[in-house]
């Protein structure tokens, strides 16, 4: 995978699955036209009750194969202790500068998990100051050139929130599930030995695709994922309505 080539869309996640649980179908319909995508996720996921951090980065890496994703990074941050601070933002700057992306995916502003709220905020702090000409950054001993991305959406987690868009997957809802389920030490897996946690049970595979569906169903699809923006969201013609 490629780490320096400019991204179209950029997803951030506070653990490594939280993309592949949330956003990685529609990543994967742009992928399908073209369109360049990465993911980094924060934290390397290691308060996970089961498996390792060596199972989580095997898994990401075969998570980002199954998406065809064209970079993906582990900022390193602290899984559960991580905070929206000078240091943090600037790491998140540097990666915002680095990708160039036009659009950014980030955790749900409020869900289960103190991370994603958290996440969310901290990334849409970021990529407003990395706009900022003063806030001075580098790259590989070199300096960067300021960039703030056109679009911050946020993607739904645990947490039943309304949508303000719904995308279409179905035509790769499949892949989505393989993504998910290249997480072998953290979801549903008989062969997997480790304490049953909320996410390990079979229950909760099935509300996820279940509110695949649902969401699926408000716009005459099999299965969609939603979305939430703080910018409202223009149509150049009305052909863009499903």
């Amino acid at each position: 995978m490629n780490p320096t080539v400019k991204l179209d869309i950029l997803a951030f996640g506070a653990h490594p699955d939280d993309v592949e649980l949330s956003c990685s179908g529609l990543l994967m319909i742009e992928q399908r036209r073209g369109k360049k995508t990465g993911v980094v996720d924060l934290t390397e996921g290691e308060l996970g009750s089961r498996g390792t951090v060596e199972h989580r980065r095997n898994e990401a890496a075969a998570a980002a194969s199954i998406m065809e994703l064209t970079t993906r990074e582990n900022l390193g941050l602290s899984d559960g202790f991580f905070l929206n601070d000078i240091e943090s933002q600037l790491k998140i700057i540097q990666i915002i500068r680095k990708y160039q992306p036009e659009i950014i995916l980030c955790n749900a502003p409020s869900d289960r998990h103190p991370d994603h709220g958290k996440a969310a905020q901290l990334i849409a702090d970021a990529s407003f100051l990395s706009g900022l000409l003063k806030i001075e950054t580098k790259y590989n001993q070199q300096e960067q050139t300021p960039w703030r991305p056109k679009y911050i959406f946020n993607y739904i987690q645990d947490k039943y929130l309304e949508p303000d868009f719904l995308v279409d997957i179905s035509p790769v809802f499949e892949k989505k599930a393989a993504a998910i389920k290249a997480y072998q030490s953290q979801f549903y897996n008989p062969e997997f030995s480790g304490p049953e946690t909320y996410i390990s049970t079979p229950e909760f595979m099935e509300n996820l695709f279940g509110r695949n569906k649902l969401f699926g169903k408000r716009i005459g699809v099999q299965y969609a994922e939603g979305f939430i923006s703080a910018k409202k969201i223009g149509l150049s013609d009305l052909d863009s309505i499903i």
